[in-house]
């Protein structure tokens, strides 16, 4: 296939794109480089995969023909998006909307990447997409949550008055190679830190939660999403759930490190619970994940000292 994917020189968008291309696709990228790096893509661009450079908020233009779109043209580190609120309701409106412009006029496939943060700070655990979330839509979160959710609700009307063919997919946190050490999220957080010996910043009482998903095993996820005739919305992430104060500890365990624990109050609307249900994306896409937090972090901290040893060489 011919595959676009928008966003795809960030985290997640250069890892999907480079295991589109390893199966035989031919991978267009289309990238701001507003939080995605060029360097994610460069054995792509090497191997005659095209990179176009531009912000798919103003404008999308691919010559020839598409028979996938992938949506993840969208910043996720909250930092980022906080300093950024405009840029990114924009590429979650506009943005989707001329991506899915280009599904359509080409017949082709889209993939729409949301979030579970459209679940908000949610009261019902685990989350399943039946689930409506508990969002609060004025919140210093809402920029993002609200881009998301309207992207989902974009991707629908495009499917029920236009017949584009739709998949929609809630993405639970991810994390693996390419992160970026100042991303802002908290598995990025600790390893920096505990890599440098500073101490693990922990927000609130340490007791909230998150289910962290391996790169690998997500793009997985995608990959079927994207090859099946589902419409989704479908939860994508690893019900493995643990407390902030287990993943300092497991960070800990991998780094070796002996940083402290410091305590900080708690961001306003951030979830104090976050598990995926993911039977549904058991039952219909065959898919869950396999790489456990102790493998995926290991790999983490082995990308980032190689980084660093690359910097000090």
């Amino acid at each position: 296939m011919r595959v676009v994917v928008a966003g795809g020189a960030g985290f997640l968008g250069s890892h999907l794109a480079d295991a589109l291309a390893a199966r035989g696709d031919d991978v267009v990228i289309l990238d701001d480089l507003s939080s995605g790096n060029l360097a994610n893509v460069t054995a792509l661009v090497e191997a005659g995969h095209e990179v176009k450079i531009g912000d798919v908020s103003e404008q999308v233009e691919v010559e020839g023909k598409v028979d996938l779109v992938c949506n993840l043209a969208s910043p996720a580190s909250p930092p980022f998006y906080l300093e950024f609120p405009l840029e990114t309701l924009a590429v979650g409106s506009e943005g989707t909307r001329r991506l899915l412009e280009l599904a359509r006029t080409h017949d082709a496939r889209f993939l729409q990447a949301s979030t579970s943060e459209v679940y908000g700070d949610p009261a019902v655990h685990p989350q399943p997409e039946t689930y409506w979330g508990n969002v609060n839509p004025v919140g210093p979160r809402s920029v993002y949550d609200e881009a998301k959710r309207f992207g989902e609700a974009l991707t629908m009307a495009y499917a029920t008055k236009l017949g584009v063919n739709v998949g929609i997919v809630r993405i639970f946190n991810t994390y693996g190679p390419r992160l970026d050490p100042g991303d802002g999220r908290v598995v990025s957080n600790f390893v920096r830190q505990a890599m440098e010996g500073s101490p693990l910043t922990v927000y609130g009482d340490g007791m909230q939660t998150r289910s962290l998903c391996y790169v690998d095993d997500l793009v997985a996820g995608l990959i079927a999403m994207a090859d099946s005739n589902e419409q989704g919305p479908i939860n994508l992430g690893n019900p493995d759930e643990r407390t902030m104060l287990e993943l300092a500890s497991e960070v800990l365990a991998v780094t070796g490190s002996s940083s402290d624990l410091v305590f900080e109050p708690l961001p306003q609307d951030d979830p104090t619970r976050r598990c995926p249900d993911i039977s549904l994306a058991t039952a219909r896409l065959n898919w869950a994940p396999r790489v456990s937090l102790r493998e995926g972090l290991t790999a983490l901290v082995d990308y980032l000292s190689s980084l660093k040893a690359d910097e000090g060489s």
